[in-house]
C-alpha cells in the first residue's frame, strides 16, 4: 500500500462526511474481544523517512530473518530465475490483483491459456482452469466438485494431508454438510492405508508427497476405489521427476503453485492449481480460457467457461471463486517457460539428491533416525533423541529454520522434526545443519 499522508484535518473531514465522531466510533461494530487483540504499532507520525526506518526495524525483528530455511509443508524456498520477476513486472502485465473482465484483453487470455496448457502437461490431465487462490482452497473445491459429480454424500481423505490444508477442507465440508471419512496412514511406510475403504464415497483424496514427505503409491489406486473420484494433491516441482497423477487414472489433480516462481513471502501470495478430465468441465470451478479462430482464420482467445455465480450459472454456480490468481499464474507460466521441461527435471533431481544426502547423514547421528521408510522426494521426518522443540530452538539459534514439531504432533507423530531441502541449499549449509544437530555425519 502506498504511503498516504492524511493530516488530522483530513481525517476529521472524512469522519464528518460519514457521520462518525472518531476512529473508535468508526470501528465500534467490531466486537470488543477482537479489537482487544490488537494494539497501535507506535509508528511515529512524523516524516516519511522516520516512518520507513521504524517499519524497517520492525520487519528486521521477525523471527528467522536471515536464517536458512529448511522449511516445507507446502511452501518451499526454490530459486526464482531473474527473468521471472523482470517479465512479470512489465507494465503490460500490471494489474491491481486479477482481471475481472479478461475477455477485453487478448494478452490476458493468451497468458491464461498458456498457463492452463502447462498445468495439464505437468499433471497429465486433459483440462485445467486458469488457477485458484491457493492449493488448500483448490483441494476443498475439488472435494465439493466430486460430491456434485457423484452425489454419494461423503468423501474420504488421508490423514497425512498437510494440517493447514485439512483445516480448510474441514471448513468447506462443514459449511456444505459434507461428511469426511479419515483414512489412516501406515506407521512404518508413512503411506496412506486404503485397504479398508468404506463404500459409497464420492471421492478419495490423497496428497503426494504427503505431510511426511513420503511419496504415495498411486499405482492401482483408481481401480481399488471403484467409481469414486480420485483426487490427488501434488507438489508441482516433484512432477519434474515423478510420473504425473494423470498417468495413474486421477480424476482431479490440484496443488500449491508457489514453488513455480513465487517467493515464500511469509506464507503468500499463493497459487492454486486445478486440473481434471474433459467430461467434468461443467463442474469445474473457476474460469477457463480457450483458443479459436476468427472469421478470417486468425487465432484468437476467448473465455470458454465461467461457471461463477455472477454469470449465467447463478444459483447453479460450481463455486463462489470470482476470479483467479492471474498475476501469480502468469509468474508460474513465465517460470515454467524459463526452466523448461528438462530444467524442471534437473531442479527436481537436485532437490531429491540433496534431501537424501542430508537424510542419510542425519540418520548416522546417535539418537536420530528416519521416522518412515517410504520413499520421499525432498522432505522427510526424523525422530530426535531429545524434545524436538529443544532441537528446533537450537537450530534456530544457529540460523536454521525447520517446521515446528507441533504440526507433526497433530498428525500423531511425536518426538520428531520435518526437514525440507530445495535446490538452493548448499553443501556448506547441509554441513552446518548436521553439525548443529550434534554430529558430522
Amino acid at each position: 500500500m502506498r504511503y498516504v499522508p492524511n493530516t488530522d484535518a483530513d481525517r476529521r473531514a472524512m469522519l464528518a462526511a460519514i457521520g462518525r465522531p472518531s476512529l473508535d466510533a468508526l470501528f465500534e461494530d467490531i466486537p470488543a474481544a477482537v479489537r482487544e487483540q490488537f494494539r497501535p504499532m507506535d509508528v511515529p507520525s512524523r516524516s516519511e523517512m522516520e516512518v520507513s526506518a521504524c517499519l524497517g526495524a520492525l520487519a528486521a525483528a521477525n523471527v528467522g530473518a536471515g536464517a536458512v530455511p529448511f522449511l516445507g509443508g507446502g511452501v518451499y524456498d526454490h530459486y526464482v530465475p531473474s527473468a521471472v520477476p523482470y517479465v512479470v513486472s512489465r507494465s503490460e502485465f500490471a494489474t491491481a490483483y486479477t482481471p475481472y473482465q479478461p475477455e477485453i484483453s487478448q494478452g490476458t487470455l493468451t497468458a491464461m491459456f498458456e498457463f492452463q496448457t502447462m498445468v495439464t502437461e505437468l499433471t497429465g490431465m486433459e483440462i485445467a482452469n486458469a488457477s485458484m487462490y491457493d492449493g488448500a482452497t483448490a483441494l476443498a473445491e475439488a472435494a465439493l466438485m466430486a460430491e456434485r459429480v457423484r452425489g454419494r454424500g461423503r468423501v474420504a481423505v488421508s490423514r497425512s494431508l498437510f494440517p493447514h490444508v485439512r483445516r480448510v477442507l474441514d471448513t468447506y465440508a462443514w459449511a456444505s454438510d459434507l461428511p469426511i471419512v479419515e483414512l489412516p496412514y501406515d506407521g512404518t511406510s508413512g503411506r496412506t492405508d486404503v485397504d479398508s475403504l468404506p463404500d459409497d464415497l464420492s471421492a478419495v483424496i490423497v496428497q503426494t508427497p504427503n505431510a511426511f514427505g513420503v511419496i504415495e503409491s498411486l499405482d492401482g489406486l483408481k481401480a481399488q476405489i471403484g467409481d469414486a473420484l480420485l483426487i490427488v494433491s501434488a507438489y508441482p516441482t516433484a512432477l519434474g521427476l515423478l510420473n504425473p497423477p494423470g498417468a495413474f487414472g486421477a480424476d482431479i489433480v490440484v496443488g500449491e503453485g508457489q514453488p513455480l516462481g513465487l517467493p515464500m513471502g511469509f506464507g503468500g501470495p499463493l497459487l492454486g492449481l486445478f486440473a481434471t478430465r474433459k467430461e467434468f468441465i461443467r463442474q469445474l470451478p473457476g474460469r477457463v480460457a480457450g483458443r479459436t479462430v476468427d472469421a478470417d482464420g486468425a487465432v484468437g482467445y476467448v473465455m470458454a467457461a465461467q461457471t461463477r455465480e455472477q454469470h449465467i450459472r447463478r444459483g447453479r454456480a460450481t463455486s463462489n471463486i470470482c476470479t483467479n490468481s492471474a498475476l501469480c499464474a502468469l509468474t508460474a507460466t513465465v517460470y515454467l517457460a524459463s526452466v523448461g521441461g528438462e530444467g524442471l527435471r534437473v531442479i527436481a533431481k537436485r532437490c531429491f539428491d540433496l534431501a537424501h544426502v542430508l537424510a542419510d547423514r542425519i540418520a548416522r547421528i546417535d539418537g536420530y533416525e528416519l521416522a518412515f521408510l517410504g520413499p520421499f522426494f525432498n522432505e522427510f521426518v526424523v525422530r530426535t533423541p531429545e524434545d524436538p522443540a529443544v532441537v528446533s530452538a537450537r537450530l534456530a539459534a544457529r540460523g536454521f529454520l525447520v517446521t515446528p514439531p507441533e504440526e507433526l504432533a497433530t498428525l500423531g507423530v511425536d518426538g520428531a522434526l520435518r526437514i525440507a531441502v530445495t535446490e538452493k541449499r548448499t553443501d556448506d549449509e547441509i554441513d552446518r545443519l548436521v553439525d548443529a544437530l550434534g554430529g558430522t555425519g
